[in-house]
């Protein structure tokens, strides 16, 4: 590699950080509080590099502009500065460093000693060889783009039907996607992709991260790779490898293309955000960029500056109480906003984004500040409501504006469907939604984003077919991954041909799902859920980026039934306002009604007493919807009765005698699917399968 000596350039007009193209030449900046010289790197296509020192300014910027260099040039930077490990600081000038700020980033790291600013063996001591050869660039893009009449779909949260989704896993293997944009952002813009997500009725596709993440090191070196991308390192860059046109600003493009196409299907678009670590690890991790940069200024560091506050599980916290990590966010979030047209974002362990010097405190610098954005507060902003640090489960603590995933929800539903004792009065409140934990500050059934299953833990056909995790694949010897999985096997152990098992099996795949859509609160459905995709037991497949965790189009041709049978219940919710309320229950008569708008029945057709709902063996339940839909203005809805039954034996129930002398007819079984649609004598009663649900509608008027 070649190398041009260090010369100075003009400072830019343009006040913004990371690099600008304007038409005739390209403007750096850098932040940096810790730096004595900056030098720009720039490289050309044999991988000569050539050093430009830029101009220290006011703020700790550190910026020049360079006529000529245009979209498609790659750059990073070397930071000269203090080596004080004790203090903090941790500049080395021998390692290449990402821009914070770059739009697109340009190959992968190789594990290469190098790569580490520190000698190895010891986070003290700097180590001189020069990483260049063996880290991604950064690249100048160009931002024009005709988005032409795009126009957000603008779903209310309420209406919403998230479809949690990975760009490469959905698409790689879907026969009638061309096999060049399979695994791409051009693939999930295909017709049919698209085509897919309208059969089921969703409203938005939640992709998993999509920033420019790193493989790790250890990953790597046991043939592995990480899939899911939650070790993020460029917070504005889409991830190179997912785009089919090429990763020198391609992906740019290429994932504009695919949000205008999701846009014009009426699908929203939410990012799975990492702002909570970075892909550099602890002390002992790579130096890639914020930590060559300006160590302090990024992360959390505790009183032994030498090492990191670890919130995440992942070696080190970025600390949004500090203006440098809390600007790059909320740039970063406008930036995807304003410039890519995403519609939301679901935020991982975003309790470790609202604390301050230690706990988690909605009134943080980072809640604060969002709430009072004009940009961000008028998109989904979906926590993930807890991290590993003290105090760190959050559930039912972020502000108004937000939703959250209910983890309560998904604990209660799988322990109520394996007929665990004691969970019928929770799994009332999880399906009502959730009062207890968001009836407070201005908050609606909306803040709670219910789920039974997402990427992290079992599929649902594997929550039903094994009792323990089978993480073998995964090299670390099954001792990754959860062990409270409140998953039943219906008795045996992974695949079986015991044509019993099977039939309780797909009866409880449809509990669930039937579950869900018909509980307060938008759902969130997992990819492959629909048509029963198992990991073969793997409840933590982070690392399996191959056909144990792309999706089985061929599975997909197999399973219509159950695909079907999801698609109903999502025209369903969304034929149905009383299932998308905007207020709590209020267990008060409805306008023009007599009845409560929600009532609860005992099999028998009795009201459920205090003893009824404390009684440990209790597992049945009557749920009664007058159609009051929370809305005074609005019109009533049809009226519902859900029968639930988690008992392990068939169990009669009979209507409540005031509504015996209407017109009811089956929306929905679990055990006799095919039901769906028939007149329902409501004098007779009904005999429900053990561990099955009926939902009947009453037409109003």
């Amino acid at each position: 590699m070649s190398v041009t000596p260090a010369r100075r350039i003009q400072v830019p007009a343009d006040e913004r950080l990371g690099a600008h193209h304007d038409g005739e030449g390209t403007s750096f900046a850098l932040f940096s509080s810790v730096a004595d010289t900056v030098e720009l790197c720039l490289f050309d296509d044999q991988g000569g590099e050539t050093r430009i020192e830029l101009e220290g300014e006011e703020g700790y910027r550190w910026a020049g502009y360079l006529p000529g260099i245009g979209p498609g040039q790659r750059y990073g930077y070397r930071v000269h500065g203090a080596w004080d490990p004790p203090s903090g600081a941790r500049c080395n000038p021998a390692k290449l460093l990402l821009d914070p700020y770059a739009r697109a980033v340009a190959g992968e790291v190789r594990w290469d000693p190098a790569v580490y600013g520190h000698a190895a063996g010891n986070p003290d001591v700097a180590d001189g060889a020069d990483s260049a050869s063996f880290v991604p660039r950064s690249v100048v893009v160009d931002d024009r783009f005709d988005w032409g009449e795009d126009r957000r779909p603008h779903h209310a949260m309420a209406d919403s039907i998230f479809y949690e989704l990975h760009v490469k896993g959905f698409t790689k293997l879907h026969p009638a996607i061309p096999g060049e944009l399979r695994g791409t952002y051009a693939g999930l813009a295909h017709p049919a992709a698209i085509e897919h997500l309208h059969r089921l009725g969703v409203t938005a596709v939640e992709l998993l991260p999509v920033h420019q993440f790193v493989h790790d090191a250890a990953l790597t070196a046991r043939g592995l790779r990480n899939y899911w991308g939650y070790q993020s390192i460029g917070y504005f860059a889409p991830h190179g490898a997912y785009a089919a046109a090429g990763d020198a600003g391609q992906q740019v493009h290429e994932f504009r293309e695919m949000v205008r196409a999701l846009h014009a299907a009426g699908l929203e678009v939410i990012l799975d955000v990492v702002f909570n670590h970075t892909a550099e690890g602890d002390e002992a991790g790579p130096t890639l960029c914020f930590r060559g940069i300006d160590n302090a200024a990024y992360y959390r560091l505790p009183d032994d500056r030498r090492c990191y506050v670890d919130d995440t599980g992942c070696g080190n916290t970025v600390d949004l109480h500090r203006p440098p990590a809390l600007r790059l966010v909320m740039d970063a979030l406008r930036y995807w906003v304003q410039d890519m047209h995403v519609d939301g974002f679901r935020f991982d362990l975003a309790a470790s984004l609202g604390r301050a010097a230690s706990n988690f405190d909605q009134f943080s610098a980072f809640l604060e500040s969002v709430g009072q954005d004009p940009v961000l507060s008028e998109v989904k902003l979906i926590a993930e409501p807890w991290d590993v640090g003290w105090g760190g489960f959050a559930l039912g603590q972020f502000p108004a504006g937000w939703s959250e995933w209910n983890g309560r929800y998904r604990d209660t539903v799988r322990d109520y469907w394996r007929s665990s004792e004691s969970t019928l009065a929770d799994f009332a409140t999880r399906l009502s939604g959730s009062r207890d934990l968001f009836g407070h500050g201005g908050r609606r059934p909306a803040a709670s984003v219910n789920f039974v299953t997402v990427h992290d833990g079992f599929t649902l056909a594997d929550l039903v077919s094994y009792d323990s995790k089978h993480n073998e694949a995964n090299g670390d010897g099954n001792r990754d991954g959860t062990d409270d999985n409140r998953s039943w096997n219906c008795g045996a152990e992974g695949p079986t041909g015991d044509p019993a098992v099977l039939e309780l099996r797909a009866r409880q795949t449809r509990n669930f799902l039937a579950t869900l859509m018909l509980s307060e609160g938008p759902p969130l459905l997992l990819a492959g859920d629909e048509f029963g995709r198992s990991q073969e037991g793997n409840n933590n497949a982070y690392c399996q980026d191959n056909e144990l965790t792309w999706l089985d189009w061929e599975a997909a041709g197999r399973r219509s039934d159950l695909i079907e049978f999801t698609a109903a219940l999502c025209r369903l919710r969304e034929r149905h306002p009383v299932f998308r309320r905007r207020q709590f229950f209020h267990g008060t008569p409805a306008p023009h009604t007599p009845r409560d708008d929600l009532d609860w029945f005992r099999p028998d057709g009795d009201p459920m007493s205090a003893q009824d709902w404390s009684a440990s063996f209790a597992r049945a339940v009557t749920m009664a919807l007058s159609g009051a839909t929370g809305d005074d203005g609005g019109p009533l809805d049809d009226r519902f009765l859900i029968m639930f039954n988690a008992w392990w034996e068939p169990l009669h129930f009979t209507v409540p005698a005031g509504l015996r002398d209407l017109h009811w007819v089956v929306e929905v079984d679990s055990a006799e699917p095919g039901s769906a649609g028939e007149s329902f004598d409501p004098a007779a009663g009904v005999t429900l399968a053990g561990r099955s649900l009926r939902a009947l509608r009453s037409p109003r008027g």
